[in-house]
């Protein structure tokens, strides 16, 4: 574990994301936590933008980037291959780790279904999608799926926040 500060976000929020809360705070704690079980996500040359758009945008995004004609929960867009990253040293010129982007409407479907807070949805989805621009993967292997989860049990555990699969212990 890693005691350094999380990558920097740089946040793009659509106004029709509800306030309170303030989500460019949400996404640096979630991405703090993270950090601390994920330390390539503590490298201080790393950034990556966070976009909290509606189901249209992600749609659009989707279909053009994968080929997927509908909205989802969270779109990652990485720019390193994890060995490259987990290779990358510390200093160095900034660097940009990718892009997430969240669709309101079905984070919001999605958290109501779960009997969750958008905001605490939000949150597992920024681990979610942060972990994908580091290079994990829940679709290559049950043993990948179930690392990743656990990163993101205890991520979110930081948080406050249950495990959101109901199944595991962190």
């Amino acid at each position: 574990m890693t005691d350094g500060p999380a990558l920097q976000l740089d946040i793009d929020l659509s106004p029709d994301w509800p306030s309170p809360p303030d989500w460019e705070e949400l996404a640096t704690r979630a991405a703090t936590a993270l950090a601390q079980f994920a330390p390539e996500l503590a490298n201080p040359r790393l950034s990556a933008s966070v976009l909290f758009a509606d189901d249209a945008e992600v749609h659009a995004l989707n279909r053009e980037w994968r080929g997927k004609d509908k909205p989802t929960n969270v779109l990652s867009f990485p720019m390193f291959e994890r060995a490259d990253l987990l290779a990358l040293p510390a200093e160095g010129p900034p660097e940009l780790l990718g892009d997430i982007a969240l669709a309101l409407e079905t984070c919001a479907r999605e958290a109501k279904e779960k009997g969750l807070s958008l905001a605490d949805h939000a949150a597992h989805l920024i681990v979610h999608g942060l972990l994908h621009l580091a290079g994990h993967d829940h679709e290559l292997s049950p043993a990948d799926a179930r690392a990743m989860e656990q990163i993101e049990i205890k991520a979110l555990a930081l948080l406050g926040m249950a495990d959101p699969y109901g199944d595991h212990d962190a």
